[in-house]
C-alpha cells in the first residue's frame, strides 16, 4: 500500500514565484510530518510575500491540516521564505503531537456510562 497516493501536498504561492528548490524544500518538510501523523488526508501550504510589510514579517507561510476530526491551520512570519516554511513545520508538528498526546490520554481515562437500568445482583 502506498501512502502517498492517501495524502495530499498542496503548494501555492501568492504575490510569490515558487521556484522548484522551495517547492522540494517543503515537500521535505512535510515528508516529517507524514511520518508523524498517517491520518493526514491534506496539507496546503500558502506562501505569501508583502514587500509593503516590515523586513521581518515580509514572508507568510500558512499551514491547512486536514485531519480525521477538526482540522488544524497554523501561520507564521519571518523574514526568509524557507525559514518561515521551517518554522511552519516545526509549529504544526508542535500541535500534531499535542493533539496526539490529547487523545492517549483521553484514551486512557474513560468516562463513566450512565446505563440508566440498575445492573442485576448477582447470587
Amino acid at each position: 500500500m502506498n501512502r502517498q497516493n492517501q495524502q495530499e501536498l498542496i503548494v501555492s504561492g501568492i504575490h510569490l514565484e515558487l521556484t522548484p528548490s522551495l517547492k522540494t524544500f517543503v515537500q521535505e518538510k512535510a515528508e516529517r510530518l507524514f511520518r508523524h501523523e498517517e491520518r493526514i488526508l491534506r496539507l496546503r501550504v500558502e506562501l505569501e510575500c508583502d514587500p509593503k510589510e516590515d523586513y521581518g514579517t515580509r514572508f507568510k507561510a500558512k499551514g491547512h491540516v486536514t485531519i480525521n476530526g477538526p482540522a488544524m491551520n497554523a501561520c507564521v512570519e519571518s523574514d526568509e521564505c524557507h525559514k518561515a516554511v521551517s518554522l511552519l513545520a516545526d509549529k504544526l508538528d508542535r500541535m500534531l503531537s499535542r493533539r496526539a498526546q490529547l487523545f492517549r490520554a483521553k484514551r486512557h481515562h474513560p468516562h463513566a456510562v450512565d446505563l440508566g437500568v440498575p445492573l442485576p445482583k448477582t447470587v
